[in-house]
């Protein structure tokens, strides 16, 4: 048995489970990485994304101790892996990682129990029940017994990442795990990387799909080899491929513009829901039922909900935007303003519907909680708009007669 791989002491305590300082690496004339510096945290699932090229994969090649590097310092787990002999890689990698990659790498001629079985190969020891167990983890204990013939893509990606858990790793690198998957087994997928998230483990994940990467704790996206930006310096905020990473005006705090922007497409995303449709993001925009405002900059309809999703305030999954339950709550308070507003000046003022309607999305934005419930108690808490559409109640509603 070869020697127990080198572990620092001083790493044993520390907080990052991985540490890349100043890593290149070269093929040729080629960096495919170029002083590349970044940092994990345990438990932490980080979303590699970037180009073709821009040396995601190499990354992961490296990090798993399928590659070496040429100059800088990778340390995982409290390992040097620049310091490893070839046998002490080989131990590396069964005690340290699991890999799943786009590819399933399944023996054909193995059923999935004994795929699982071929990762306990390298510790020398095979244990038949707790590959049962790990293919019962991701779902799959009625097919064990079959070869990868006979189980759909999403099946043999699931007996890849049993594989890949097997021997208990702290660290998952996982190479477009989805990338030959179709949307069902895609979400089954995801759901296995979510659990395994919250079960403590490390993940590493490199895609290409944004609503992939917007699940992840951290984003970090490469470019020719380099750190592009990463939303630990960023900020979550950061919309993803943002033209502005570079230069003196990336991320910027939200602006009061930002926030009645966010309010169009939080109110249009509620209205859906009440109409019991499902909100169409090529559907959205940015003028949308609450009205227009031409005093605010032009923006997409995709990189405003992009923004919204980093903050939580939307999902976007599969064409379709979805209410978080903080935006639930702040759409909630949008449309009760802007219908309370309405029958201000509708019943109040006796205003025609295009300018109550007018009116009432510009105060929306600004009639604070204290001057709703004025509002509201003035009007002897309505229960619908002008236009028939329910009024959410407020506190001031409760025991109260409402007309």
């Amino acid at each position: 048995m070869s020697a127990p791989v080198q572990v620092l002491p001083e790493q044993k305590t520390a907080a990052p489970q991985v540490a890349i300082e100043s890593l290149v690496k070269k093929y040729g004339a080629l960096r495919a990485l170029d002083d590349l510096s970044f940092s994990v945290a345990a438990a932490e699932w980080v979303a590699l994304m970037g180009p073709s090229g821009s040396g995601k994969t190499t990354l992961i090649n490296i990090l798993g101790g399928l590659d070496k590097l040429n100059s800088g310092r990778v340390v995982v787990d409290g390992v040097d892996l620049s310091k490893l002999t070839e046998n002490e890689m080989v131990r590396y990698r069964a005690e340290k990682v699991g890999f799943v990659f786009q590819q399933f790498h399944l023996v054909p001629y193995l059923n999935a129990v004994e795929n699982v079985m071929l990762a306990q190969y390298f510790h020398s020891v095979t244990h038949e029940k707790q590959a049962e167990e790990a293919l019962r983890r991701v779902g799959m204990g009625e097919r064990m017994t079959h070869l990868p013939a006979q189980l759909s893509g999403g099946e043999q990606q699931r007996v890849a990442i049993a594989r890949a858990l097997i021997n208990q790793p702290k660290i998952i690198l996982a190479d477009e795990p989805t990338g030959n998957l179709d949307e069902a087994n895609e979400e089954i997928v995801l759901k296995i990387f979510r659990e395994l998230h919250h079960a403590g483990h490390t993940i590493l994940m490199v895609t290409h799909d944004p609503d992939i990467a917007r699940q992840a704790d951290r984003r970090i996206e490469l470019a020719h080899g380099r750190l592009h930006f990463d939303t630990a310096q960023h900020g979550p905020g950061h919309p993803l491929a943002c033209p502005l990473a570079d230069t003196a005006d990336c991320c910027t705090t939200v602006s009061p513009d930002d926030e009645i922007r966010f309010d169009h497409f939080l109110e249009q995303i509620w209205i859906c829901c009440e109409e019991g449709k499902p909100a169409n993001i090529k559907a959205l925009q940015a003028a949308g039922p609450a009205g227009e405002l031409p005093v605010l900059p032009d923006e997409s309809a995709s990189r405003t909900l992009s923004r919204m999703s980093e903050r939580h305030l939307v999902e976007l999954q599969h064409g379709e935007a979805q209410l978080t339950p903080v935006g639930s709550q702040r759409a909630r308070g949008v449309v009760r303003r802007h219908r309370l507003a309405e029958r201000l000046f509708k019943d109040t003022f006796s205003v025609d519907d295009t300018e109550a309607h007018t009116q009432a999305c510009r105060f929306e934005h600004i009639i604070s909680p204290e001057l709703d419930q004025r509002i509201c108690t003035f009007l002897g808490h309505p229960k619908t708009c002008p236009h028939g559409n329910p009024i959410p109640p407020g506190d001031c509603c409760n025991g109260k007669p409402k007309s």
